[in-house]
């Protein structure tokens, strides 16, 4: 009898070891519910790192974000913040004691301010068109935020009436005489942002930037654009863009301005993009990155210094083939950090400030948000993967002694089975070097035979990384037992200049014979892919090629277009940053007609036969919805399977959990459909 207990006892523990180490795929709800960090800040001592969490909740179709702390050293993680709306922009005093942050509790966004012990957070602004991006001068005497603004309104109480009047109108038209009206789903013929100053303890806030010019400008800027001087923090730099047509401009430059105000003075005179100004701590430089051709927003971003006293401008990486990404100083000065897209990942470098070598430190991950301790002895940054969602990481700054910080979601990560990134290298027709990348399902068995989702980038100047996507999720693409396959073809970012450029003004050629070369070599060298089951699937520029894909071949049993790009000369007419279509095709449709006609996937729509699914919103002002409303109808014209989702209340992006949820069952349905046993 005993024996029996014995063994019946061993089978439950044994029973329960299995049961605990078994796993799941991905669901909806899975991703939906996965906290979201972003935004750390080290605080002045060094000893703790603020964050912001964000969580989706699928019942109430809405959002919540918090501002949490957790030491450098590691431990225990605090809720500084908890607010029913969202709580994020942390930004720590010069001596430690407060953060002020960006909330929505009360309506509008506002700077509010709280102390390091918690509490109840005090609110320092209250104007009527809300206010955002607050940081501290370095005495801790002043704030300098943003806010959106009427330009020949005199004060807030102008404001005010022009926005009630505004809401109180039965009138709804708008009045438009110049370009640019309207920025990826927002309106933007009436008001600009400005920078404005306000003491610490609050205050009349007082605008540094009046006139009809946004500041930081409305496009191709960098997460902070404006900054105090270090360490006296008597002078202000920040970005603006002063060209009369803005839509055809990406000519960004740097200002600096005396703290008590007066006329901005142009450090910055070439007419490609500068921002991200960042002074040194002893003063003497301001870093900024700089991009060498006007009107193109995919080069390569240089590291600049701008030398105060000789008004020098320095290039530090001009022999670096990579984009620069975010820029922190050493505290003694000597040097710089910052983050650069190297091939599938966005890796760490160093660099002196007299110039040299630049020195990699961490490589072969996906890192960003660099911070510097101030001890100059560490790095703190975010981190993620293709099968790992952000989380804050430390190292030393020779990139050793790594270590996680947080790990907000690691109950749910452990019952979940996410493969990680594979890589591989094919070359192309003409023999140029391309990388794929693949993801297997769950329980991936190499004997069997998978269905393919053949996954296509946007930008098109953009790139697959190891990254844990939350609208293109390669986890949530392969759950249902797909091979994720995605190709950075020429013209992707992270490889070098050369191999960017390479896509402008060709934009259904070399990429889209790379796309194919890159599926074959799939096929070819992987036998558990079902060559007869292939789908494929886009947005934006992805979008467009597969209506270019559409034209052209017959290989995939179906096809997906989010937001794509249809016909090229309606598209011209409608977006809003017109130096983009004018640098990809050389022009406009009457000076470039013959390039314009070449690449447009409209004019192969006799050759369409594969069914497709069409996503688009009414609020994506960059591809404007008739380019998926034209597509539809020569689907449907013809006779080919295809099915429109229509949402009224997104732009380029799917953004409410809802919808998010109805995007993710219809794709994945669409693909069932023809991909899965059983199916025609």
């Amino acid at each position: 009898m005993r024996r029996t207990v014995i063994l019946l006892s061993l089978l439950v523990i044994i029973a329960s070891i299995s049961l605990a180490d078994e796993k799941r795929p991905i669901t909806f709800n899975d991703l939906i519910s996965m906290g979201r960090l972003g935004d750390p800040q080290v605080s002045p001592d060094g000893e703790l790192v603020a964050y912001v969490v964000t969580y989706y909740d699928l019942k109430t179709n809405s959002s919540n974000s918090d501002i949490w702390l957790v030491p450098t050293a590691g431990g225990e993680t605090r809720k500084l913040t908890n607010s029913p709306r969202g709580d994020f922009q942390p930004r720590w005093s010069p001596d430690g004691s407060h953060i002020t942050f960006t909330s929505t509790r009360t309506g509008r966004p506002q700077v509010w301010l709280i102390r390091l012990e918690g509490g109840e957070a005090r609110q320092l602004t209250d104007l009527s068109t809300g206010a955002s991006g607050a940081i501290w001068s370095p005495d801790g005497k002043w704030l300098l935020f943003t806010s959106r603004v009427y330009p020949d309104c005199p004060d807030d109480e102008c404001n005010k009436k022009r926005e009630q009047a505004k809401a109180d109108s039965m009138v709804k038209a708008r009045i438009i005489d110049q370009l640019l009206y309207r920025h990826w789903d927002s309106w933007t013929d009436e008001k600009r942002d400005h920078l404005f100053l306000i003491p610490a303890t609050g205050g009349e806030p007082k605008d540094l930037t009046p006139g009809d010019y946004d500041v930081p400008p409305i496009a191709l800027g960098s997460a902070q654009d404006y900054a105090f001087s270090s360490p006296d923090g008597q002078e202000i730099c920040f970005v603006m863009n002063t060209d009369e047509v803005v839509t055809l401009s990406t000519n960004n430059d740097l200002f600096t301005i005396p703290l008590t105000g007066g006329k901005p003075q142009r450090i910055t005179t070439r007419q490609a993009n500068d921002n991200q100004p960042v002074y040194s701590p002893d003063g003497k430089y301001i870093a900024y990155r700089a991009m060498a051709r006007p009107k193109f927003e995919a080069d390569r971003y240089r590291l600049m210094l701008y030398e105060r006293t000789t008004t020098r401008h320095i290039n530090l990486t001009e022999g670096l083939d990579r984009s620069i990404g975010t820029i922190a100083w050493s505290p003694d000065s000597s040097s710089l950090y910052f983050t650069c897209g190297d091939e599938a990942y966005i890796s760490i470098y160093t660099v002196s400030v007299k110039g040299g070598r630049v020195r990699k430190l961490i490589g072969e991950s996906y890192n960003r948000n660099l911070r510097v301790t101030p001890d100059g002895k560490g790095l703190v940054f975010s981190r993620q993967s293709i099968r790992h969602p952000t989380d804050i990481y430390y190292a030393d700054v020779e990139g050793k002694l790594l270590k996680q910080l947080t790990n907000i979601n690691g109950p749910l990560l452990k019952e979940l089975e996410m493969n990680p990134l594979e890589t591989f290298w094919f070359k192309s027709y003409d023999g140029l070097k391309v990388q794929g990348l693949m993801v297997k399902p769950p329980g991936f068995d190499a004997s069997k035979k998978y269905p393919l989702m053949f996954l296509i980038h946007g930008g098109p100047q953009g790139a697959w990384g190891d990254d844990f996507h939350y609208r293109w999720n390669a986890q949530m693409f392969a759950a249902p037992g797909y091979v994720v396959v995605m190709i950075n073809f020429r013209g992707s970012t992270g490889y070098g200049q050369e191999f960017t450029d390479r896509i402008s003004g060709d934009w259904g050629g070399g990429c889209y014979r790379d796309l194919m070369k890159g599926l074959d070599y799939a096929l070819e060298h992987y036998s558990f892919i079902d060559p007869d089951r292939l789908g494929a699937s886009g947005a934006s520029y992805g979008g467009y090629m597969i209506y270019w894909v559409a034209g052209h071949t017959d290989r995939f049993k179906a096809l997906f277009s989010h937001d794509g790009v249809y016909n090229l000369t309606s598209m011209y007419g409608v977006t809003e940053e017109l130096w983009f279509p004018e640098w990809e095709f050389r022009g406009t449709p009457w000076t470039n007609k013959t390039m314009y006609e070449q690449w447009s996937p409209h004019n192969f729509a006799k050759n369409f036969k594969t069914p497709m699914l069409i996503v688009h919103g009414e609020q994506d002002f960059r591809v404007p919805i008739g380019e998926g409303l034209q597509a539809f109808t020569a689907l449907q014209r013809q006779g080919i399977p295809s099915r429109l989702l229509y949402f009224p209340d997104e732009g380029h992006w799917v953004l409410r959990p809802q919808n998010a949820e109805l995007w993710w069952k219809t794709v994945l349905q669409w693909f069932d459909q023809y991909l899965k046993p059983g199916s025609p």
